[in-house]
């Protein structure tokens, strides 16, 4: 199975809202972050990755119709590459309200003194993303906004949706070429629950 759709956008702009919204109208299973942790067989492969050891990606990615978040953010240009006719979305946010957003639940996270050294989220995110910066906002959100301006720079735009979760189902359905949904577009993983997820 081919992946359908490559999510562009850093993590805490709204990617777990876009999963669920995703597997909602048909593009499931979305990989996302999230479950890289709970798999053993995930882990080592995206720790391999992220140290250059690239992975046969339709293995990596079996199962799934779509992908978001870290690490597919992070490879979204090979991706790309591999499936020329995945559509890809870039999600946005205010750069203020997402450095906040990170620093209070993925921030810490990314921290090699007090994690995994090894893990993705340390390794690449914290460190080669960020450069051992993600607690420098200016830093931060320079990253950040180089990273956006790089994806719009390199898809053309009918294959690219730059996209806020606070558009709702609209600009997401017509961009796919699917109906709205009648039930109310799903909004998940805000900041007092991933803290309350972790500290669980």
């Amino acid at each position: 199975m081919a992946l359908d759709i490559i999510g562009a956008g850093f993590g805490r702009t709204g990617t777990h809202s876009l999963k669920l919204a995703l597997e909602q109208i048909g593009f499931g299973p979305c990989h996302h972050m999230s479950e890289v942790g709970r798999s053993p067989e995930q882990k080592a492969l995206w720790r391999a990755a992220g140290k250059g050891q690239l992975p046969d990606w339709d293995e990596a990615y079996a199962g799934y119709r779509s992908a978001v978040d870290w690490p597919t953010a992070h490879f979204w240009r090979e991706l790309s590459a591999y499936y020329p006719d995945a559509k890809v979305i870039l999600t946005v946010r205010d750069p203020e309200a997402w450095h906040r957003s990170v620093m209070h639940t993925i921030g810490p996270m990314s921290d090699p003194a007090t994690n995994d050294p090894a893990s993705f989220g340390v390794a690449v995110v914290g460190q080669t993303v960020f450069d051992g910066r993600i607690g420098d906002r200016d830093h931060a959100i320079s990253v950040y906004q180089a990273h956006n301006a790089e994806v719009r720079k390199a898809l053309p735009a009918g294959r690219l949706l730059t996209y806020e979760i606070s558009g709702g189902w609209e600009p997401l359905c017509s961009f796919l070429g699917v109906p709205v949904p009648s039930q109310p577009f799903p909004h998940s993983n805000s900041t007092a629950e991933f803290r309350s997820q972790f500290a669980r």
